[in-house]
C-alpha cells in the first residue's frame, strides 16, 4: 500500500457467477448465500444508492449495514 508492503491475514475467496453489475435484487440473492457478517460495508456505488441498498440489506436481511463516509477509517477485527 502506498508502495510498502502490508502484511495481510485474509481469505482469498472464489466468487463465481457474482457480476459488478448486477442490480439490487440480485445482490440481495448473492449475499442470502452467505453467512451473515458482523457488518457489511458498501464502498461502491452512488451516495443515495449505496444508503438505500444499506437500507434494503437491513430491512431484508437484518444485517448491520454501513456506507463509511469518504475518508472514514474502520478497524476490522478478525
Amino acid at each position: 500500500m502506498f508502495g510498502e508492503y502490508v502484511p495481510v491475514r485474509a481469505e482469498v475467496a472464489d466468487v463465481p457467477h457474482f457480476s459488478a453489475h448486477a442490480d439490487r435484487r440480485q445482490l440481495l440473492d448473492w449475499l442470502c448465500t452467505a453467512s451473515p457478517p458482523r457488518v457489511t460495508y458498501l464502498v461502491h456505488g452512488e451516495p443515495d444508492a449505496a444508503a438505500a441498498l444499506r437500507d434494503r440489506i437491513d430491512d431484508a436481511l437484518g444485517w448491520t449495514a454501513v456506507v463509511p463516509r469518504s475518508g472514514e477509517h474502520v478497524l476490522v477485527r478478525g
